[in-house]
């Protein structure tokens, strides 16, 4: 063989070498590829940020026009049971704030709507003690202003007349056994002291007597005129001081726990803006407004000025005295459903966990907590539409762990969400025969296929007939259901709203 030979077959001989060595460490799939795709997985799904059950299997809008979130398949590696992970991006996305819960004393405002009225205490109704005719009539209209000893009506009442006859008889005969008597009898009836001195010094009977005012104040509920026939049963007026007035508030039935009998109020009206009043507490009623269920509270209020009148709107503002120390959170940290109570802790390095607590007494901004949870701990109090979406279930944040795959699934196993209809349930088998929709991030149609269940779900719960929701990935050549959830609630929000 000659050398231009040789040379030939040498190259021949190191290209072949060449190349099966590139085919033999060259891998389009190879564990460099694996590796880049499990440190950086694919999100399982897109979702709404104020509304988590609207999901969808490629990025777009929601139907409120906002940008969908990646939720990851993220490996959970832990036993804590209901925690989920949330990147920071997220986390950033969706505005997510927490609150600490801390020990210190619960204080309370209290803002409501009051009336005045006149101070039943103070007012005084007025009675004839005997039968007769009103001869003259000194007031006229309710609302009338009287001063005390002012006079009202005057009177005429034979009773009245015999009981002056017997005074004077007693006068007479110097009797003072009769004297005490008659005086007796005369003030039994209402008539004063001053008027028995002067019917004794001029020895003369009086056919009418006029009454007066036993103080000052407002005539109410005038019922008589000037010639009417009286008697012990008739009500003819009511006076009553305006020195100080009632305000009688509706309070709801929570903001008990912050009423004490002697708390300070400040009081003021529309009409006369800037000015205030303070007030005291005077009465809490016992019995609630089951209708309502709102209880009514009593201030009074001094008014010397008389400028507050009965019938008037005022606003109220009462300032709850400090309380012992309790844990206490923001208000808007508590999801409350029929069944349980419950806050999201921050556990840190971007997890949450749901847990259950029993609260206290609540102001209009904070709430007490009882049991469930420890001072210093920090609470969501905004984003729990995604850390909670199902606020009325017992086991929301649960359920929205469980969409996350199993330990057991790789990050890098191809996933996607679809819809379809349960054919046939094999609960010993744990499969599922789904109709489902089409797959268009995979540009795959419609099928009937048979998938198996991951181990955290159960398949007894589920029967044909049932349409769902679900997330499923391929391992191995094997279609398996990592989440799967009833859609009826879901097609009520989401139904005509998107058409990605």
């Amino acid at each position: 063989m000659n050398r231009t030979s040789q040379v030939l077959l040498s190259g021949v001989c190191g290209l072949v070498a060449g190349c099966l060595l590139v085919f033999h460490f060259y891998d389009p799939l190879g564990s460099a590829s694996q590796s880049n795709v499990t440190e950086e997985p694919q999100p399982l799904y897109w979702v709404a940020p104020m509304d988590s059950k609207f999901r969808r299997d490629t990025p777009g809008k929601s139907p409120m026009g906002m940008d969908l979130v990646p939720v990851f398949a993220s490996d959970r590696g832990n036993n804590e049971q209901g925690v989920v992970s949330l990147s920071s991006g997220m986390i950033n996305t969706l505005g997510v704030r927490t609150s600490p819960a801390e020990r210190r004393s619960l204080e309370q405002t209290i803002h409501a709507y009051g009336t005045i009225m006149m101070a039943d205490d103070q007012m005084v109704h007025i009675h004839p003690r005997v039968s007769g005719w009103i001869d003259q009539l000194m007031v006229n209209t309710d609302g009338e202003q009287v001063s005390a000893d002012q006079a009202l009506y005057s009177l005429y009442s034979p009773e009245l007349v015999n009981a002056q006859q017997e005074l004077l008889l007693a006068l007479g005969r110097d009797n003072q056994a009769l004297l005490s008597a008659a005086r007796d009898r005369l003030r039994a009836l209402n008539i004063s002291d001053s008027l028995i001195r002067q019917i004794e010094l001029d020895r003369t009977v009086r056919q009418n007597i006029t009454f007066r005012s036993p103080q000052a104040g407002v005539i109410g509920g005038l019922s008589i005129r000037q010639g009417f026939y009286v008697q012990p049963g008739t009500t003819l007026m009511s006076i009553g001081s305006l020195e100080s007035v009632w305000v009688d508030l509706e309070l709801f039935e929570r903001q008990l726990p912050f009423l004490t009998e002697g708390m300070q109020a400040d009081m003021s009206l529309d009409y006369l803006p800037g000015q205030t009043w303070k007030g005291d507490l005077i009465f809490v009623d016992p019995m609630l407004n089951m209708p309502m269920r709102t209880v009514t509270a009593r201030l009074r209020v001094d008014n010397p000025d008389r400028l507050l009148k009965p019938g008037m709107f005022a606003s109220v503002s009462l300032t709850a005295p400090s309380s012992e120390p309790a844990l206490i959170v923001p208000i808007e940290a508590v999801i409350r459903t029929g069944q349980s109570d419950r806050v999201v802790l921050a556990l840190g390095e971007g997890r949450f966990q749901s847990v259950s607590v029993r609260l206290g007494r609540r102001s209009s901004t904070e709430i007490e907590i009882l049991a469930g949870l420890e001072a210093g701990s920090r609470v969501v109090t905004s984003a729990q539409f995604l850390l909670d979406s199902e606020s009325a279930s017992e086991q929301a944040l649960d359920r929205l762990s469980a969409m996350q795959p199993s330990r057991t699934t790789q990050p890098s196993l191809p996933s996607a969400m679809v819809e379809g209809l349960i054919v046939s349930v094999d609960s010993s088998q744990r499969q599922l025969v789904i109709d489902r929709g089409p797959v268009v991030k995979w540009n795959r149609p419609s099928a009937t296929v048979e998938f198996s269940m991951a181990p955290a779900l159960n398949p007894s719960e589920w029967m044909a007939g049932d349409q769902v929701q679900f997330v499923f990935v391929i391992d191995q050549g094997e279609f398996r259901i990592e989440f799967i959830e009833a859609i009826e609630a879901a097609q009520d929000v989401r139904g005509g709203l998107s058409s990605d």
